[in-house]
C-alpha cells in the first residue's frame, strides 16, 4: 500500500439500501480510468429484496466521485507499472457512501510462494489442533 485516498461513490437508492443492511463484496474490486474518471468494477451489490422492479444491476460499474486534481494524482499512478487502484473498504459517513482507495503494488512471485507456504502451515497447525481434542 503506497497511499490512500478517501472518495464519493454514485449509487442508485436501492444500492445504498442494500449497503445499510450490510451486504457488500470488494472482493475481485478494482477502480480503473476511463475517458477521463475513476469507475469502480467488479463490486457486488446484491440486489436489494423490496425494491422489486426497481431493482440494480449488482455488478455493474460505479462512478467514483473526485476532484480533477486527485484524478490526475491518483489514476496516473495506476498505470505505472505494478500499481493498482484497490477499494479497501466502503462506509458511510454523515449519510453518504464513502469509498477507501489505495495504491497498492502487486506481489512479486517469490512473495506470493512464501504467502502460500504460510497458509499451508496455518492449515496443518489448525488441523493438528483440531486432531488433538
Amino acid at each position: 500500500m503506497l497511499e490512500t485516498l478517501e472518495c464519493g461513490i454514485v449509487l442508485v437508492g436501492s444500492e445504498v439500501k442494500s449497503l445499510r443492511s450490510g451486504r457488500l463484496s470488494l472482493d475481485e474490486a478494482y477502480a480503473r480510468m476511463h475517458q477521463g474518471e475513476v469507475w469502480l468494477v467488479g463490486c457486488e451489490i446484491p440486489e436489494y429484496v423490496q425494491a422489486n422492479r426497481f431493482n440494480h444491476n449488482p455488478r455493474r460499474w460505479r462512478k467514483l466521485l473526485l476532484h480533477r486534481r486527485e484524478i490526475r494524482r491518483f489514476a496516473s499512478k495506476a498505470y505505472e507499472k505494478g500499481l493498482t487502484l484497490v477499494p479497501l473498504k466502503m462506509y458511510f459517513k454523515n449519510g453518504r457512501a464513502k469509498v477507501l482507495l489505495g495504491v497498492c503494488r502487486g506481489r512479486k512471485l517469490y512473495d506470493k510462494r512464501e504467502r502460500l507456504k504460510q497458509e499451508d502451515v496455518r492449515r496443518d497447525i489448525a488441523r493438528a489442533m483440531r486432531r488433538g481434542r
